[in-house]
């Protein structure tokens, strides 16, 4: 999986980088769920490219995923996206993601990636 978004997101995780103080959690929040739409663009353009290609809008897409994969790994992709969407803006009187939290994060991208990666299942 190790794409582009995700190296990023790693550094932030793993490195100081300059000039993110305070900025970085949000950052690598946005960089995980690019990371987690570009892995649905591929299970679409694998499974249905006619879906991927419909629409760049990734909400209608992960609608549909229960309907192309197992009822688990469709809400794992929602809660991932959500979780992901809700990390990456600033809400007033909130704490705010922690690095842990990231982790933990990543970690269940990489799973959901390699789950939908290999997905040889057929639409109900």
């Amino acid at each position: 999986m190790t794409t582009t978004y995700l190296a990023a997101a790693d550094q932030l995780l793993t490195t100081v980088v300059p000039g993110t103080r305070g900025a970085w959690p949000r950052a690598c929040a946005w960089l995980l769920r690019l990371e987690l739409e570009a892995a649905l663009n591929e299970f679409w353009s694998r499974v249905r490219p006619d879906i991927s290609a419909a629409t760049q809008a990734q909400r209608p897409k992960l609608l549909m995923l229960t309907a192309y994969t197992s009822p688990e790994i469709a809400r794992k992709a929602s809660y991932l996206w959500w979780a992901l969407s809700r990390a990456g803006h600033h809400h007033r009187y909130e704490l705010g993601i922690t690095v842990t939290e990231l982790h933990r994060l990543r970690t269940e991208l990489k799973t959901l990636d390699w789950q939908l990666r290999n997905w040889k299942g057929t639409a109900r």
